[in-house]
């Protein structure tokens, strides 16, 4: 699919592209190919002499690949964008981004919420984007903007993992749902800020080429500052993480003692009796009680008394809770 958009009065205006003829007849700022086949490759290559990459190029995540210049001047880089989504685990999306004949090019394999959010902003505010460097910032201050707002969907969640961490009784069952939630949030807070890294580096490759003019250059600054912040908040969500997890670890090990503790009183306090029984066992001609018409009923009542008295002292010390 290829989405062609045309600034229009200081807006952002898609213009729908069926055909080639429909592409020779606009001007555009902004080529947006997702997953594109080879006829839509052939357009941007026959008319704006742009070699589109394949998938396999795209995910190259070698240095060298991610931030290139060629020799006729197009710039290339590669980004990541985070897409999390409620009903599935998040994702990393790389998109192939070229700068050629004042056009910026995008490919990439999925249709990405923040490329939606920046088309709808670009029409609701006028003025916001006057070329296609414009949208790329765009584009990245958006990607910060989505991740600080799954870091506050972080945030919460670890806020009601919290609660029931700290519940009065936590069971196994209880535990094994705490662990499951704080691996996803640990996965998601990574994923966040290997993009906002990403990010950072591509925003850095335009500052150092002097691409960017002084409003360009500022917003690209500020970019860079709300990215520090956001590192600062994952380091937090690292380590508020790490606590959560301990706790858990170390509330399941509470109660596997507790299980513990009941067996090694359990078999304290059957010792005597079975003392008893051993010793009444034995083999000898010669017993004291053999022939005791009673031996047989206080050998069972001595028994009996043997295992209550450690209960019954244990509970009075308390080790039985």
């Amino acid at each position: 699919m290829i989405n062609v958009f045309v600034l229009q009065n200081g807006r952002l205006n898609q213009v729908n592209i069926e055909t080639r003829a429909d592409l020779e007849k606009v001007s555009p700022v902004w080529v947006d190919l997702r997953d594109p086949n080879d006829e839509e490759r052939s357009w941007v290559k026959s008319m704006y002499g742009v070699t589109l990459p394949d998938e396999d190029e795209v995910k190259d995540i070698e240095a060298s690949a991610r931030y290139y210049e060629e020799d006729n001047g197009d710039l290339h880089l590669r980004t990541d964008f985070l897409i999390e989504e409620d009903d599935g685990p998040s994702r990393i999306i790389t998109v192939a981004f070229i700068l050629a004949k004042d056009i910026l090019f995008a490919v990439h394999s999925e249709d990405l919420p923040i490329f939606r959010l920046v088309r709808m902003r670009a029409r609701s505010r006028p003025g916001s984007i006057t070329d296609y460097k414009d949208v790329l910032l765009d584009l990245y201050a958006t990607d910060a903007e989505y991740s600080a707002d799954i870091l506050e969907g972080v945030y919460q969640t670890l806020e009601d993992v919290s609660r029931s961490v700290l519940q009065e009784e936590l069971s196994d069952e209880d535990a094994a749902g705490v662990l499951n939630s704080i691996a996803r949030e640990e996965d998601l807070n990574g994923r966040i800020r290997r993009n906002m890294m990403d990010t950072r580096r591509a925003i850095s490759f335009l500052m150092r080429g002097r691409l960017l003019n002084s409003e360009q250059f500022e917003e690209a600054r500020q970019i860079m500052r709300d990215i520090e912040s956001l590192d600062g908040h994952t380091a937090f969500l690292f380590d508020k993480i790490n606590f959560l997890m301990d706790a858990t670890v170390g509330f399941i090990n509470i109660n596997q003692n507790k299980i513990i503790k009941i067996f090694s009183v359990a078999s304290v306090a059957f010792l005597p009796p079975t003392l008893i029984a051993s010793i009444y066992g034995m083999n000898f001609k010669v017993l004291p009680e053999l022939d005791w018409s009673f031996g047989y009923p206080m050998a069972i009542l001595l028994m009996l008394a043997s295992a209550v008295t450690p209960f019954w002292y244990f509970r009075r010390r308390g080790w039985l809770k």
